[in-house]
């Protein structure tokens, strides 16, 4: 028979770590849902899906008829009561002069003082009211909150906004998360900051991570709890919504009355492809 040549290696046991995997998806640490403070009807969208945004760039706009039209008021307004505090400061300089004099009493000057201060009020107050219009304009001309991607849209030129409901979704993309739900029978020994190993199913990459974030609170995900990993060093092809997963290294638990078996290990080179098997040769 002919002779095959093969290098032995040997097999070892790991019997202090076993690894627990959990999947999910790639999402993205920073995300911004827009909306207004204001009803109207959207005049113009100037972004859409897949577009790149940057921080205070303008996304929307919405009707603001009404908004121009009690900033007109507002400015007649402090127009009326600059008038106001012009003639009343006057009024008040010459009844100071003609108390001084002895031609005015006491109760008329203070009258004229309360009446000056009064106007200098009414000024405040007109102006305040010219910020509170200056505000409710920042909500009718939308701009981005933060540096991103936009990911969804939920309205188009013509259809009405109300007060606080989603416009469109910005994700920033640079940043992304592994979003997974680990069983409750691993939770207790997952820590802030552990290190893990990233599976991206997409692209057959593996990468390192940290766990940034642990639930304590399953009650919303079905017994699970939600754990997110930061991804130390990713490749530019990661989008968020790509599914993951995720391998956590953890101490084996020692039950009482049961057997401990050690896991098998042996090295990757040994491993040999056929279609969609992966086996390897043993010694017999």
């Amino acid at each position: 028979e002919q002779v095959v040549s093969v290098t032995v290696g040997a097999s070892g046991s790991e019997d202090s770590l076993h690894h627990a995997n959990a999947s999910g998806k790639l999402v993205a640490n920073n995300t911004a849902s827009v909306s207004t403070r204001m009803m109207g009807y959207i005049t113009a969208m100037h972004v859409q899906v897949g577009q790149q945004v940057q921080a205070g760039q303008l996304l929307v706009n919405v009707n603001s008829a009404d908004i121009a039209a009690k900033g007109g008021q507002a400015s007649a307004q402090i127009a009326q009561a600059k008038a106001n505090l012009d003639n009343a400061q006057k009024d008040y300089e010459r009844f100071q002069n003609l108390y001084k004099l002895q031609s005015a009493t006491a109760k008329e000057l203070d009258d004229m003082r309360t009446r000056y201060e009064m106007a200098k009020a009414g000024l405040t107050a007109a102006q305040q009211m010219k910020n509170e219009v200056n505000a409710q304009f920042s909500y009718s001309n939308i701009t981005a909150p933060i540096s991103g991607v936009v990911t969804q849209t939920y309205v188009k030129q013509g259809d009405m906004a109300s007060p606080g409901m989603p416009l469109l979704t910005i994700e920033a993309p640079s940043q992304l998360q592994a979003d997974v739900l680990v069983p409750e029978t691993e939770i207790t020994q997952i820590k802030k900051g552990m290190p893990v190993k990233v599976h991206l199913k997409s692209t057959g990459e593996i990468t390192a991570g940290t766990v940034a974030e642990i639930s304590l609170s399953a009650s919303n995900t079905g017994g699970q709890y939600a754990v997110k990993v930061n991804l130390i060093s990713p490749s530019k092809n990661l989008l968020p919504g790509m599914f993951v997963n995720v391998q956590f290294a953890l101490a084996k638990k020692q039950d009482a009355g049961v057997a401990q078996t050690g896991n098998i290990i042996v090295p990757e080179s040994a491993l040999v492809h056929y279609g969609q098997l992966t086996g390897i040769y043993t010694v017999s």
